[in-house]
C-alpha cells in the first residue's frame, strides 16, 4: 500500500511530514486544508495496522466542531448582536489555561478509567484541572460563533477540544512512544494497540474525546440560551482522533489530525476564518471518497504561521548615556514584525456586518485559505447542505 494521496495543493513541509509518517503508516492522505503540524501534518489522515501514533492524534485530543440549529431567525437577534456578543464573551472562558467561570458536572468524572488507567492514577491532580476547565474554550483558532443560514435560521458553532486533559495525555504517551514533544520533522513514533501502553492510551484518548464532546455540548446549550432559542438539530464531530474502522475489507486504525470523518450521509460542520462563510456538509459514496478513507477537511487551512502573521515580542538592547557621560545597556521588549494589520482586519470584518469579540492577528482571514476553493478540491466526496454566514465571532484575545 504505502502511498500518499494529496487533494488540492500541499506545501512541501506537509508532504515531507507525510513521508515521515509512512515509516509506520500504511497510507497518508492530505486533505485540501493541509499544512505542516507537529509530526503529522494538519489536514492529514494516517492509516495504521494495529498501531497508533500519539503525535498523530496530537496534543488537543478530541478537538472538533459542533454546530446546532436553533428555532430563531436572523431578525430575532439582528438588532441586539452587540449586547449578545458581550454576554457570550463575558459568560464563557476564552484563553490559555483558563478555567470555566461556571462549574460543570458530568458523568464522565465517575468513569472507572480515572482509577484503572495507569497514567491517570499517576496524575491525580489532572482530574481536578479537568473539572475546572470543562466547558472552557481555550485560545488559538478556537471559537464560538453565531451564524445565519440561507433560510436565515440561526446556528451556533463552536470549535475546541480537550484542554489540559488532552494535552497531558498526549504528552505522556508521546514520550512513552519515544517522541520529542517539540516534534516537527521526525517520524512520529507509534504504540502497539495490543500493548499495555497502547491500551492505556486508547482508553485515555476516548476519555478525552468524551470530555471534548461534553464541553462543546455545554457551550452550545449556554449560547443558545443566551440567544433565547431552543436547539432543533445538531452536527458534531471530532477531527483529532483515532478510529478503528474497516476499509477495503480490512481493519485499520485511522488517525485524522485536522480532518473530519465523512462517511456517506455523515454530516460535518466545517468552519472558515473569522468573517467568512462556514458550511454544513455531508459525505457521499464514491471511488474518490473511499480512497480518502471517508475523510474531509476540518477548516480552511493555514497559509501563514502565527509568528509571521502577528510578529513576536523581542528584547531589544540599546545603549544609553547617563548624565555623567557613562553609557549603559538598556533592555526593552518591543513587538517586532507581523504581516497582518489587525486594526484593519477588525474594520473590514465590521463592514461585513460581523460583530467580533477578542481574536488576534494570527487568526485573521488572510492567514487562511479560501474555504470555498478548499471544498472544491473535494468535489465528488462531499456535498454542501448549508452555508452559514457569521453574525458573531468570539475568540480569545
Amino acid at each position: 500500500m504505502k502511498k500518499i494521496v494529496v487533494i488540492g495543493d500541499a506545501e512541501d513541509g506537509a508532504i515531507e511530514q507525510a513521508e515521515n509518517c509512512l515509516v509506520e503508516a500504511e497510507a497518508m492522505l492530505l486533505m485540501a486544508d493541509n499544512h505542516k503540524g507537529y509530526g503529522m501534518p494538519v489536514g492529514g489522515v494516517g492509516v495504521y495496522t494495529d498501531r497508533i501514533p500519539p503525535a498523530g492524534v496530537g496534543f488537543d485530543i478530541g478537538c472538533g466542531n459542533k454546530a446546532v440549529m436553533t428555532d430563531l431567525k436572523r431578525d430575532d437577534i439582528q438588532d441586539r448582536l452587540d449586547p449578545l456578543a458581550d454576554r457570550i464573551f463575558d459568560k464563557l472562558a476564552f484563553g490559555v489555561g483558563q478555567a470555566n467561570k461556571t462549574r460543570v458536572s458530568h458523568e464522565l468524572f465517575d468513569d472507572p478509567i480515572w482509577e484503572t488507567s495507569a497514567f491517570l492514577k499517576s496524575a491525580p491532580r489532572l482530574k481536578a484541572t479537568a473539572r475546572a476547565q470543562l466547558g472552557s474554550i481555550g485560545a488559538g483558532n478556537h471559537y464560538v460563533d453565531v451564524f445565519a443560514d440561507e433560510q436565515d435560521r440561526v446556528w451556533v458553532g463552536v470549535h475546541f477540544g480537550s484542554r489540559n486533559l488532552g494535552h497531558s495525555i498526549a504528552s505522556h504517551f508521546m514520550e512513552m512512544a519515544g517522541d520529542n514533544l517539540n516534534i516537527m520533522d521526525e517520524a512520529p513514533k507509534t504504540l502497539d494497540v495490543n500493548s499495555a501502553a497502547g491500551r492505556d492510551y486508547i482508553a485515555c484518548m476516548k476519555l478525552a474525546g468524551q470530555y471534548a464532546y461534553a464541553g462543546r455540548d455545554w457551550v452550545c446549550d449556554v449560547v443558545a440560551g443566551i440567544l433565547g432559542g431552543e436547539i432543533l438539530d445538531e452536527v458534531h464531530n471530532h477531527h483529532n482522533y483515532a478510529w478503528q474502522e474497516k476499509h477495503f475489507g480490512k481493519d485499520y486504525w485511522v488517525v485524522r489530525k485536522g480532518a473530519t470523518p465523512a462517511f456517506p450521509g455523515q454530516r460535518g460542520f466545517v468552519g472558515a476564518s473569522m468573517g467568512d462563510d462556514s458550511v454544513i456538509l455531508q459525505g457521499v459514496d464514491s471511488e474518490e471518497s473511499r480512497a480518502l478513507f471517508y475523510s474531509t477537511v476540518h477548516g480552511a487551512g493555514r497559509v501563514m504561521s502565527r509568528t509571521e502573521a502577528a510578529g513576536r515580542r523581542r528584547k531589544i538592547t540599546t545603549q544609553r548615556t547617563r548624565p555623567d557621560g557613562t553609557t549603559y545597556d538598556f533592555d526593552e521588549w518591543r513587538h517586532v514584525g507581523g504581516a497582518v494589520d489587525f486594526q484593519d482586519v477588525k474594520t473590514r470584518i465590521a463592514k461585513k456586518g460581523v460583530v467580533l469579540r477578542g481574536a488576534s492577528a494570527d487568526e485573521a482571514p488572510e492567514v487562511y485559505k479560501d474555504l470555498t476553493e478548499v471544498l472544491k478540491a473535494h468535489a465528488g466526496t462531499i456535498e454542501i447542505l448549508h452555508r452559514l454566514r457569521p453574525l458573531l465571532v468570539c475568540m480569545a484575545e
